[in-house]
């Protein structure tokens, strides 16, 4: 069995005056853990990190994998999100991506994701760690210094041009704020074999600071959590770990876990 992995993050987005702080140590703390745990890791950070650049080294890893392979890609960043034009949205809404070059409209649509994913080779599992935001505005909360962490959200209104900004029928600029009632999104749906996810579809995901080092509040707990895992530990222990830190005070955000439940049981970064 082969394990390879991609780690992904991205602080610098240029255009949006949206850069975050975290995402950079994020991509290289999963690497260092993925590389202890027996896999071939690459990494695209910033600039790296275009649409194109992540296309096709996602397109690469999946498609050398054979069955019983394991790949595993976890990003950091932002999230954002476009209306829904094929109907498959509960929330009417695509789930993104956003890599470096967002501002030119390059979005990494849960679509396409899926249509990535659906590449791999009948037995090859993949699993997908999302430390951003999939919808919301971006906003900032109180963290447990007098630092602000700032949410992994990118609006439409920071990347789309105005032409092409939702619009309700009577050419009014929709409000960009995530209904609170949506819960299930395209990504959620559409991540291969499992996503574990930094939060829910109406929720944010912190860039934030522990001891003066700039880490995902997700990437934090959940690597704060695996060492005290048992060894044959599943996903769904790892989940329910996780879920002792988030949501908390200082960050509101609920970790989520989707799949088939024979696939929440996989052993955890296996």
């Amino acid at each position: 069995m082969t394990k390879t992995a991609l780690c992904i993050g991205i602080n610098d987005y240029p255009g949006t005056a949206n850069d975050l702080s975290g995402c950079i140590n994020d991509a290289h703390d999963w690497a260092n853990t993925l590389q202890a745990r027996g896999f071939t890791v690459a990494s695209l950070l910033d600039s790296a990190a275009t649409k194109a650049g992540m296309v096709a080294e996602v397109q690469r890893l999946i498609g050398q994998a054979q069955a019983g392979d394991s790949v595993i890609i976890t990003y950091s960043g932002h999230g954002t999100w476009v209306p829904d034009t094929s109907g498959d949205e509960p929330d009417s809404r695509d789930e993104a991506l956003c890599p470096y070059d967002i501002s030119s409209s390059n979005a990494l649509l849960d679509d396409e994701i899926h249509q990535l994913f659906a590449q791999r080779a009948t037995g090859v599992k993949i699993v997908l760690i999302s430390d951003s935001c999939h919808s919301g505005s971006v906003i900032r909360w109180p963290g447990p210094s007098t630092r602000f962490p700032r949410a992994r959200f990118l609006p439409p209104a920071a990347w789309l041009p105005a032409d092409r900004l939702p619009r309700a029928a009577t050419g009014e600029i929709l409000d960009c704020r995530e209904s609170r009632g949506a819960r299930l999104g395209g990504m959620a749906l559409a991540g291969g074999d499992l996503l574990l996810a930094g939060c829910a579809d109406a929720e944010y995901s912190y860039d934030a600071n522990f001891d003066e080092r700039p880490n995902g509040a997700f990437t934090y707990y959940a690597l704060k959590t695996l060492p005290t895992l048992p060894a044959n530990a599943t996903y769904t222990d790892w989940y329910k770990a996780i879920c002792n830190y988030l949501p908390s005070s200082n960050y509101p955000q609920s970790p989520q876990l989707f799949g088939p439940k024979r696939n929440r049981r996989f052993k955890v970064l296996d």
